[in-house]
């Protein structure tokens, strides 16, 4: 929730002596920044039924956003690029490329923002989302992106004072991952007619306590509600601790468009989360309702037991996760910070025969390295590693292999 109202930091430019040429520029061109993300990113896997996904792709993202026209009026625009270096023709499916192995480039944002007031905004056009069911779902060369309109805002929060941040809008297509052309969010959901999605949330925040709600409403479509509440508490010796609660509420509206009949499911999370020196464990627990799985049709999915892989979000689905991470910096590895993941899931059925569907579990492994060094600010080393078995069927897994380069900078 914290991500779904919140404005991104600007970074420091890489040739401040081109931002000096602008100082005495109106603040439309003298506050313009371009950003540009490399990412090169490796991917296999080997499916379930024996499929093999494999490709080594490069691309990422050039960015333009320009200052304030008469301190109201912004605009910009982001370029994205995915090309293949090595992608085998019979190993499709990585979600690097395109079906078919095939890079691609689009203009994937194209936006105007209006200041309203200070902290009050309107977003127009084509821009991303980060909400809980409606987001990027940025884990591989280029995110999604959304063609819509919305009103973005924060009141109070000063001070450490308690601070309300708010959202509201109407989406009408997406361009998912890899593609380069956008669709009606209902297309993309499933169903054979063209509609939009209402989307309206909050979030209320007071020292280390937050409670937020979020509502996706598509006529004819899906109603999604999705409400969450945190509380940290710093302890004395470098000691934190974190719980939270999460439920989402998934119904069919109106015409029952999506799947031809009515339907409705839930899904609660818990969460612990206990920090010392460096080190995180977290502990989390979900239950999906049997009606039907959880659907995602505009992004990843925000279930605590969520892992590289699988979702742990399927009808009647319960989940429990651990998870172990240290950061090395105290160690003298700057930058450098590993986790180590466990799900099980199980009493999952078939959401139509409503049969029992073998149990899983997932195991996470990963490696992350962010240089402390000036000259390689913005430089993201990983390694990831994921192994999916299935209970009383020997030798049916997933295993699935990464490796990422991501570099984000600043021109100016």
């Amino acid at each position: 929730m914290e991500r779904s109202f919140r404005l991104l930091p600007e970074r420091p430019g890489l040739v401040p002596w081109l931002k000096e040429q602008l100082k005495d520029a109106p603040p439309f061109f003298r506050d313009t920044k371009i950003d540009v993300n490399l990412r090169t990113y490796y991917l296999n896997q080997r499916k379930f039924d024996d499929s093999h996904a494999e490709a080594l792709a490069s691309g990422g993202a050039l960015t333009y956003r320009s200052g304030w026209l008469l301190d109201r009026l912004s605009i910009g625009a982001t370029l994205y690029v995915s090309e293949p270096l090595y992608a085998p023709a019979d190993r499709d499916g990585t979600s690097l490329l395109q079906d078919g192995q095939r890079g691609y480039a689009v203009l994937g944002q194209l936006y105007a923002r209006v200041k309203l007031f200070e902290g009050q905004f309107l977003n127009l056009y084509r821009q991303t989302y980060d909400t809980p069911y409606m987001n990027r779902n940025d884990n591989r060369i280029t995110p999604n992106t959304f063609e819509g309109y919305s009103l973005q805002g924060t009141v109070g929060g000063k001070d450490g004072g308690p601070a309300l941040r708010y959202g509201g809008g109407y989406v009408t297509k997406i361009k998912e991952r890899t593609s380069d052309m956008f669709v009606s969010m209902s297309r993309q959901a499933g169903a054979a007619v063209d509609r939009g999605v209402g989307v309206l949330g909050a979030l209320f925040s007071h020292g280390e306590a937050s409670i937020g709600a979020i509502d996706y409403y598509s006529e004819d479509i899906i109603n999604i509600g999705y409400a969450e509440a945190k509380y940290v508490w710093s302890l004395p010796h470098d000691v934190g601790v974190l719980f939270a609660a999460q439920y989402t509420d998934e119904r069919s509206v109106g015409g029952d468009l999506l799947k031809g009949y009515g339907f409705r499911t839930d899904q609660l999370g818990v969460k612990t989360e206990a920090s010392y020196a460096g080190a995180v464990l977290t502990l989390a627990y979900t239950r999906v309702g049997g009606g039907t799985d959880i659907q995602k049709p505009w992004s990843g999915t925000p279930g605590y037991t969520s892992a590289m892989v699988q979702s742990f979000n399927r009808a009647g689905e319960q989940a429990f996760l651990a998870n172990a991470s240290y950061d090395f910096s105290r160690l003298g590895a700057q930058g450098l910070t590993v986790y180590a993941l466990y799900v099980r899931g199980w009493d999952r059925i078939d959401q139509r025969q409503k049969t029992p569907l073998p149990n899983e579990h997932e195991i996470d492994v990963d490696v992350q390295w962010r240089p402390a060094w000036k000259a390689m600010n913005g430089l993201w080393l990983r390694a990831r590693y994921a192994h999916v078995e299935q209970y009383g069927k020997p030798g049916h897994t997933i295993q699935d292999f990464r490796l990422i380069a991501n570099y984000d900078f600043s021109l100016f």
